[in-house]
């Protein structure tokens, strides 16, 4: 059985024993940069199997030398496709030429790295879902751009705006004022910076790095804000401290095991 079967049929095992409870119940599983352990990051497929899993994803933005915004972690294109190159060095005629699948499995070869404009064209064909999407920063000066697209697509109240937003007010200042719908975070690391996450100016959310409890949680809900945590404690197959944050009252978890953190909530009373 290839890579794309068995992605999905544990797509329709997941849905199909998915409990009523859990639909568009808290904590929303974002999926970093997609179902990494299954199909190739920050691609169509990926992303297209996340939403048809009631997952949210997290994304990456960079824009390319002629200007256009496309879907892409590293600043090179060396890991991910079968070209090589800085993004901000190559058009988007020559980055839509690579291969962005069969460096991960030959099932996917063919797929195709895309633009901001096709990802969230896509997102807005799942509005019956509720889902997190978030949108990481790579490059400066985008969000005006990212904002305007989201816009147009419609789903600019499903996006949170990580990455370089969450360390750099001026970021969400840009994006306040490009929409004072878009979502922002500001992070708190450890317990000693919540105070100042939590009073950040034009932030919605707090990006927690650490096992927040839940009285700090319950703060930032009775300031009319939510949580999203992400990194080490989360990101891996950590199914105890996902529980444990879950709770706590966190709104949104961003992890490299989506499927393992959604059966593992499945399991909690």
């Amino acid at each position: 059985m290839n890579l794309s079967c068995r992605v999905l049929i544990a797509t329709l095992f997941l849905l199909l024993t998915l409990p009523q409870h859990l639909s568009g119940a808290s904590p929303l599983i974002v999926a970093h940069r997609g179902l990494l352990k299954v199909a190739p990051e920050n691609t169509i497929a990926n992303f297209r199997a996340c939403l048809e899993l009631r997952l949210g994803f997290e994304f990456d933005v960079q824009r390319t030398k002629d200007g256009h915004l496309v879907c892409m972690h590293d600043s090179t294109v060396n890991r991910t496709t079968d070209g090589t190159g800085k993004v901000s060095d190559l058009t988007l005629a020559e980055i839509k030429k690579l291969d962005a699948g069969n460096w991960f499995d030959s099932q996917f070869a063919g797929e195709r790295v895309p633009t901001i404009d096709e990802v969230l064209q896509l997102v807005a064909r799942y509005r019956q879902h509720e889902i997190l999407v978030a949108v990481d920063f790579k490059d400066a000066d985008v969000e005006q751009d990212v904002v305007r697209l989201a816009e147009k697509h419609q789903v600019l109240p499903r996006l949170i705006f990580i990455g370089r937003t969450i360390t750099e007010p001026q970021m969400r200042m840009n994006l306040k004022a490009a929409s004072p719908k878009a979502e922002t975070a500001a992070v708190a690391n450890n317990a000693a910076e919540f105070s100042t996450a939590l009073a950040a100016p034009h932030a919605d959310w707090v990006y927690l790095r650490y096992l927040a409890p839940a009285s700090e949680i319950k703060k930032v809900h009775t300031a009319h804000k939510r949580t999203f945590i992400a990194g080490p404690t989360v990101s891996g197959d950590l199914p105890e401290n996902w529980r444990r944050i879950t709770k706590a009252g966190v709104d949104a978890i961003l992890t490299d095991y989506p499927l393992q953190l959604r059966l593992a909530l499945k399991r909690t009373p």
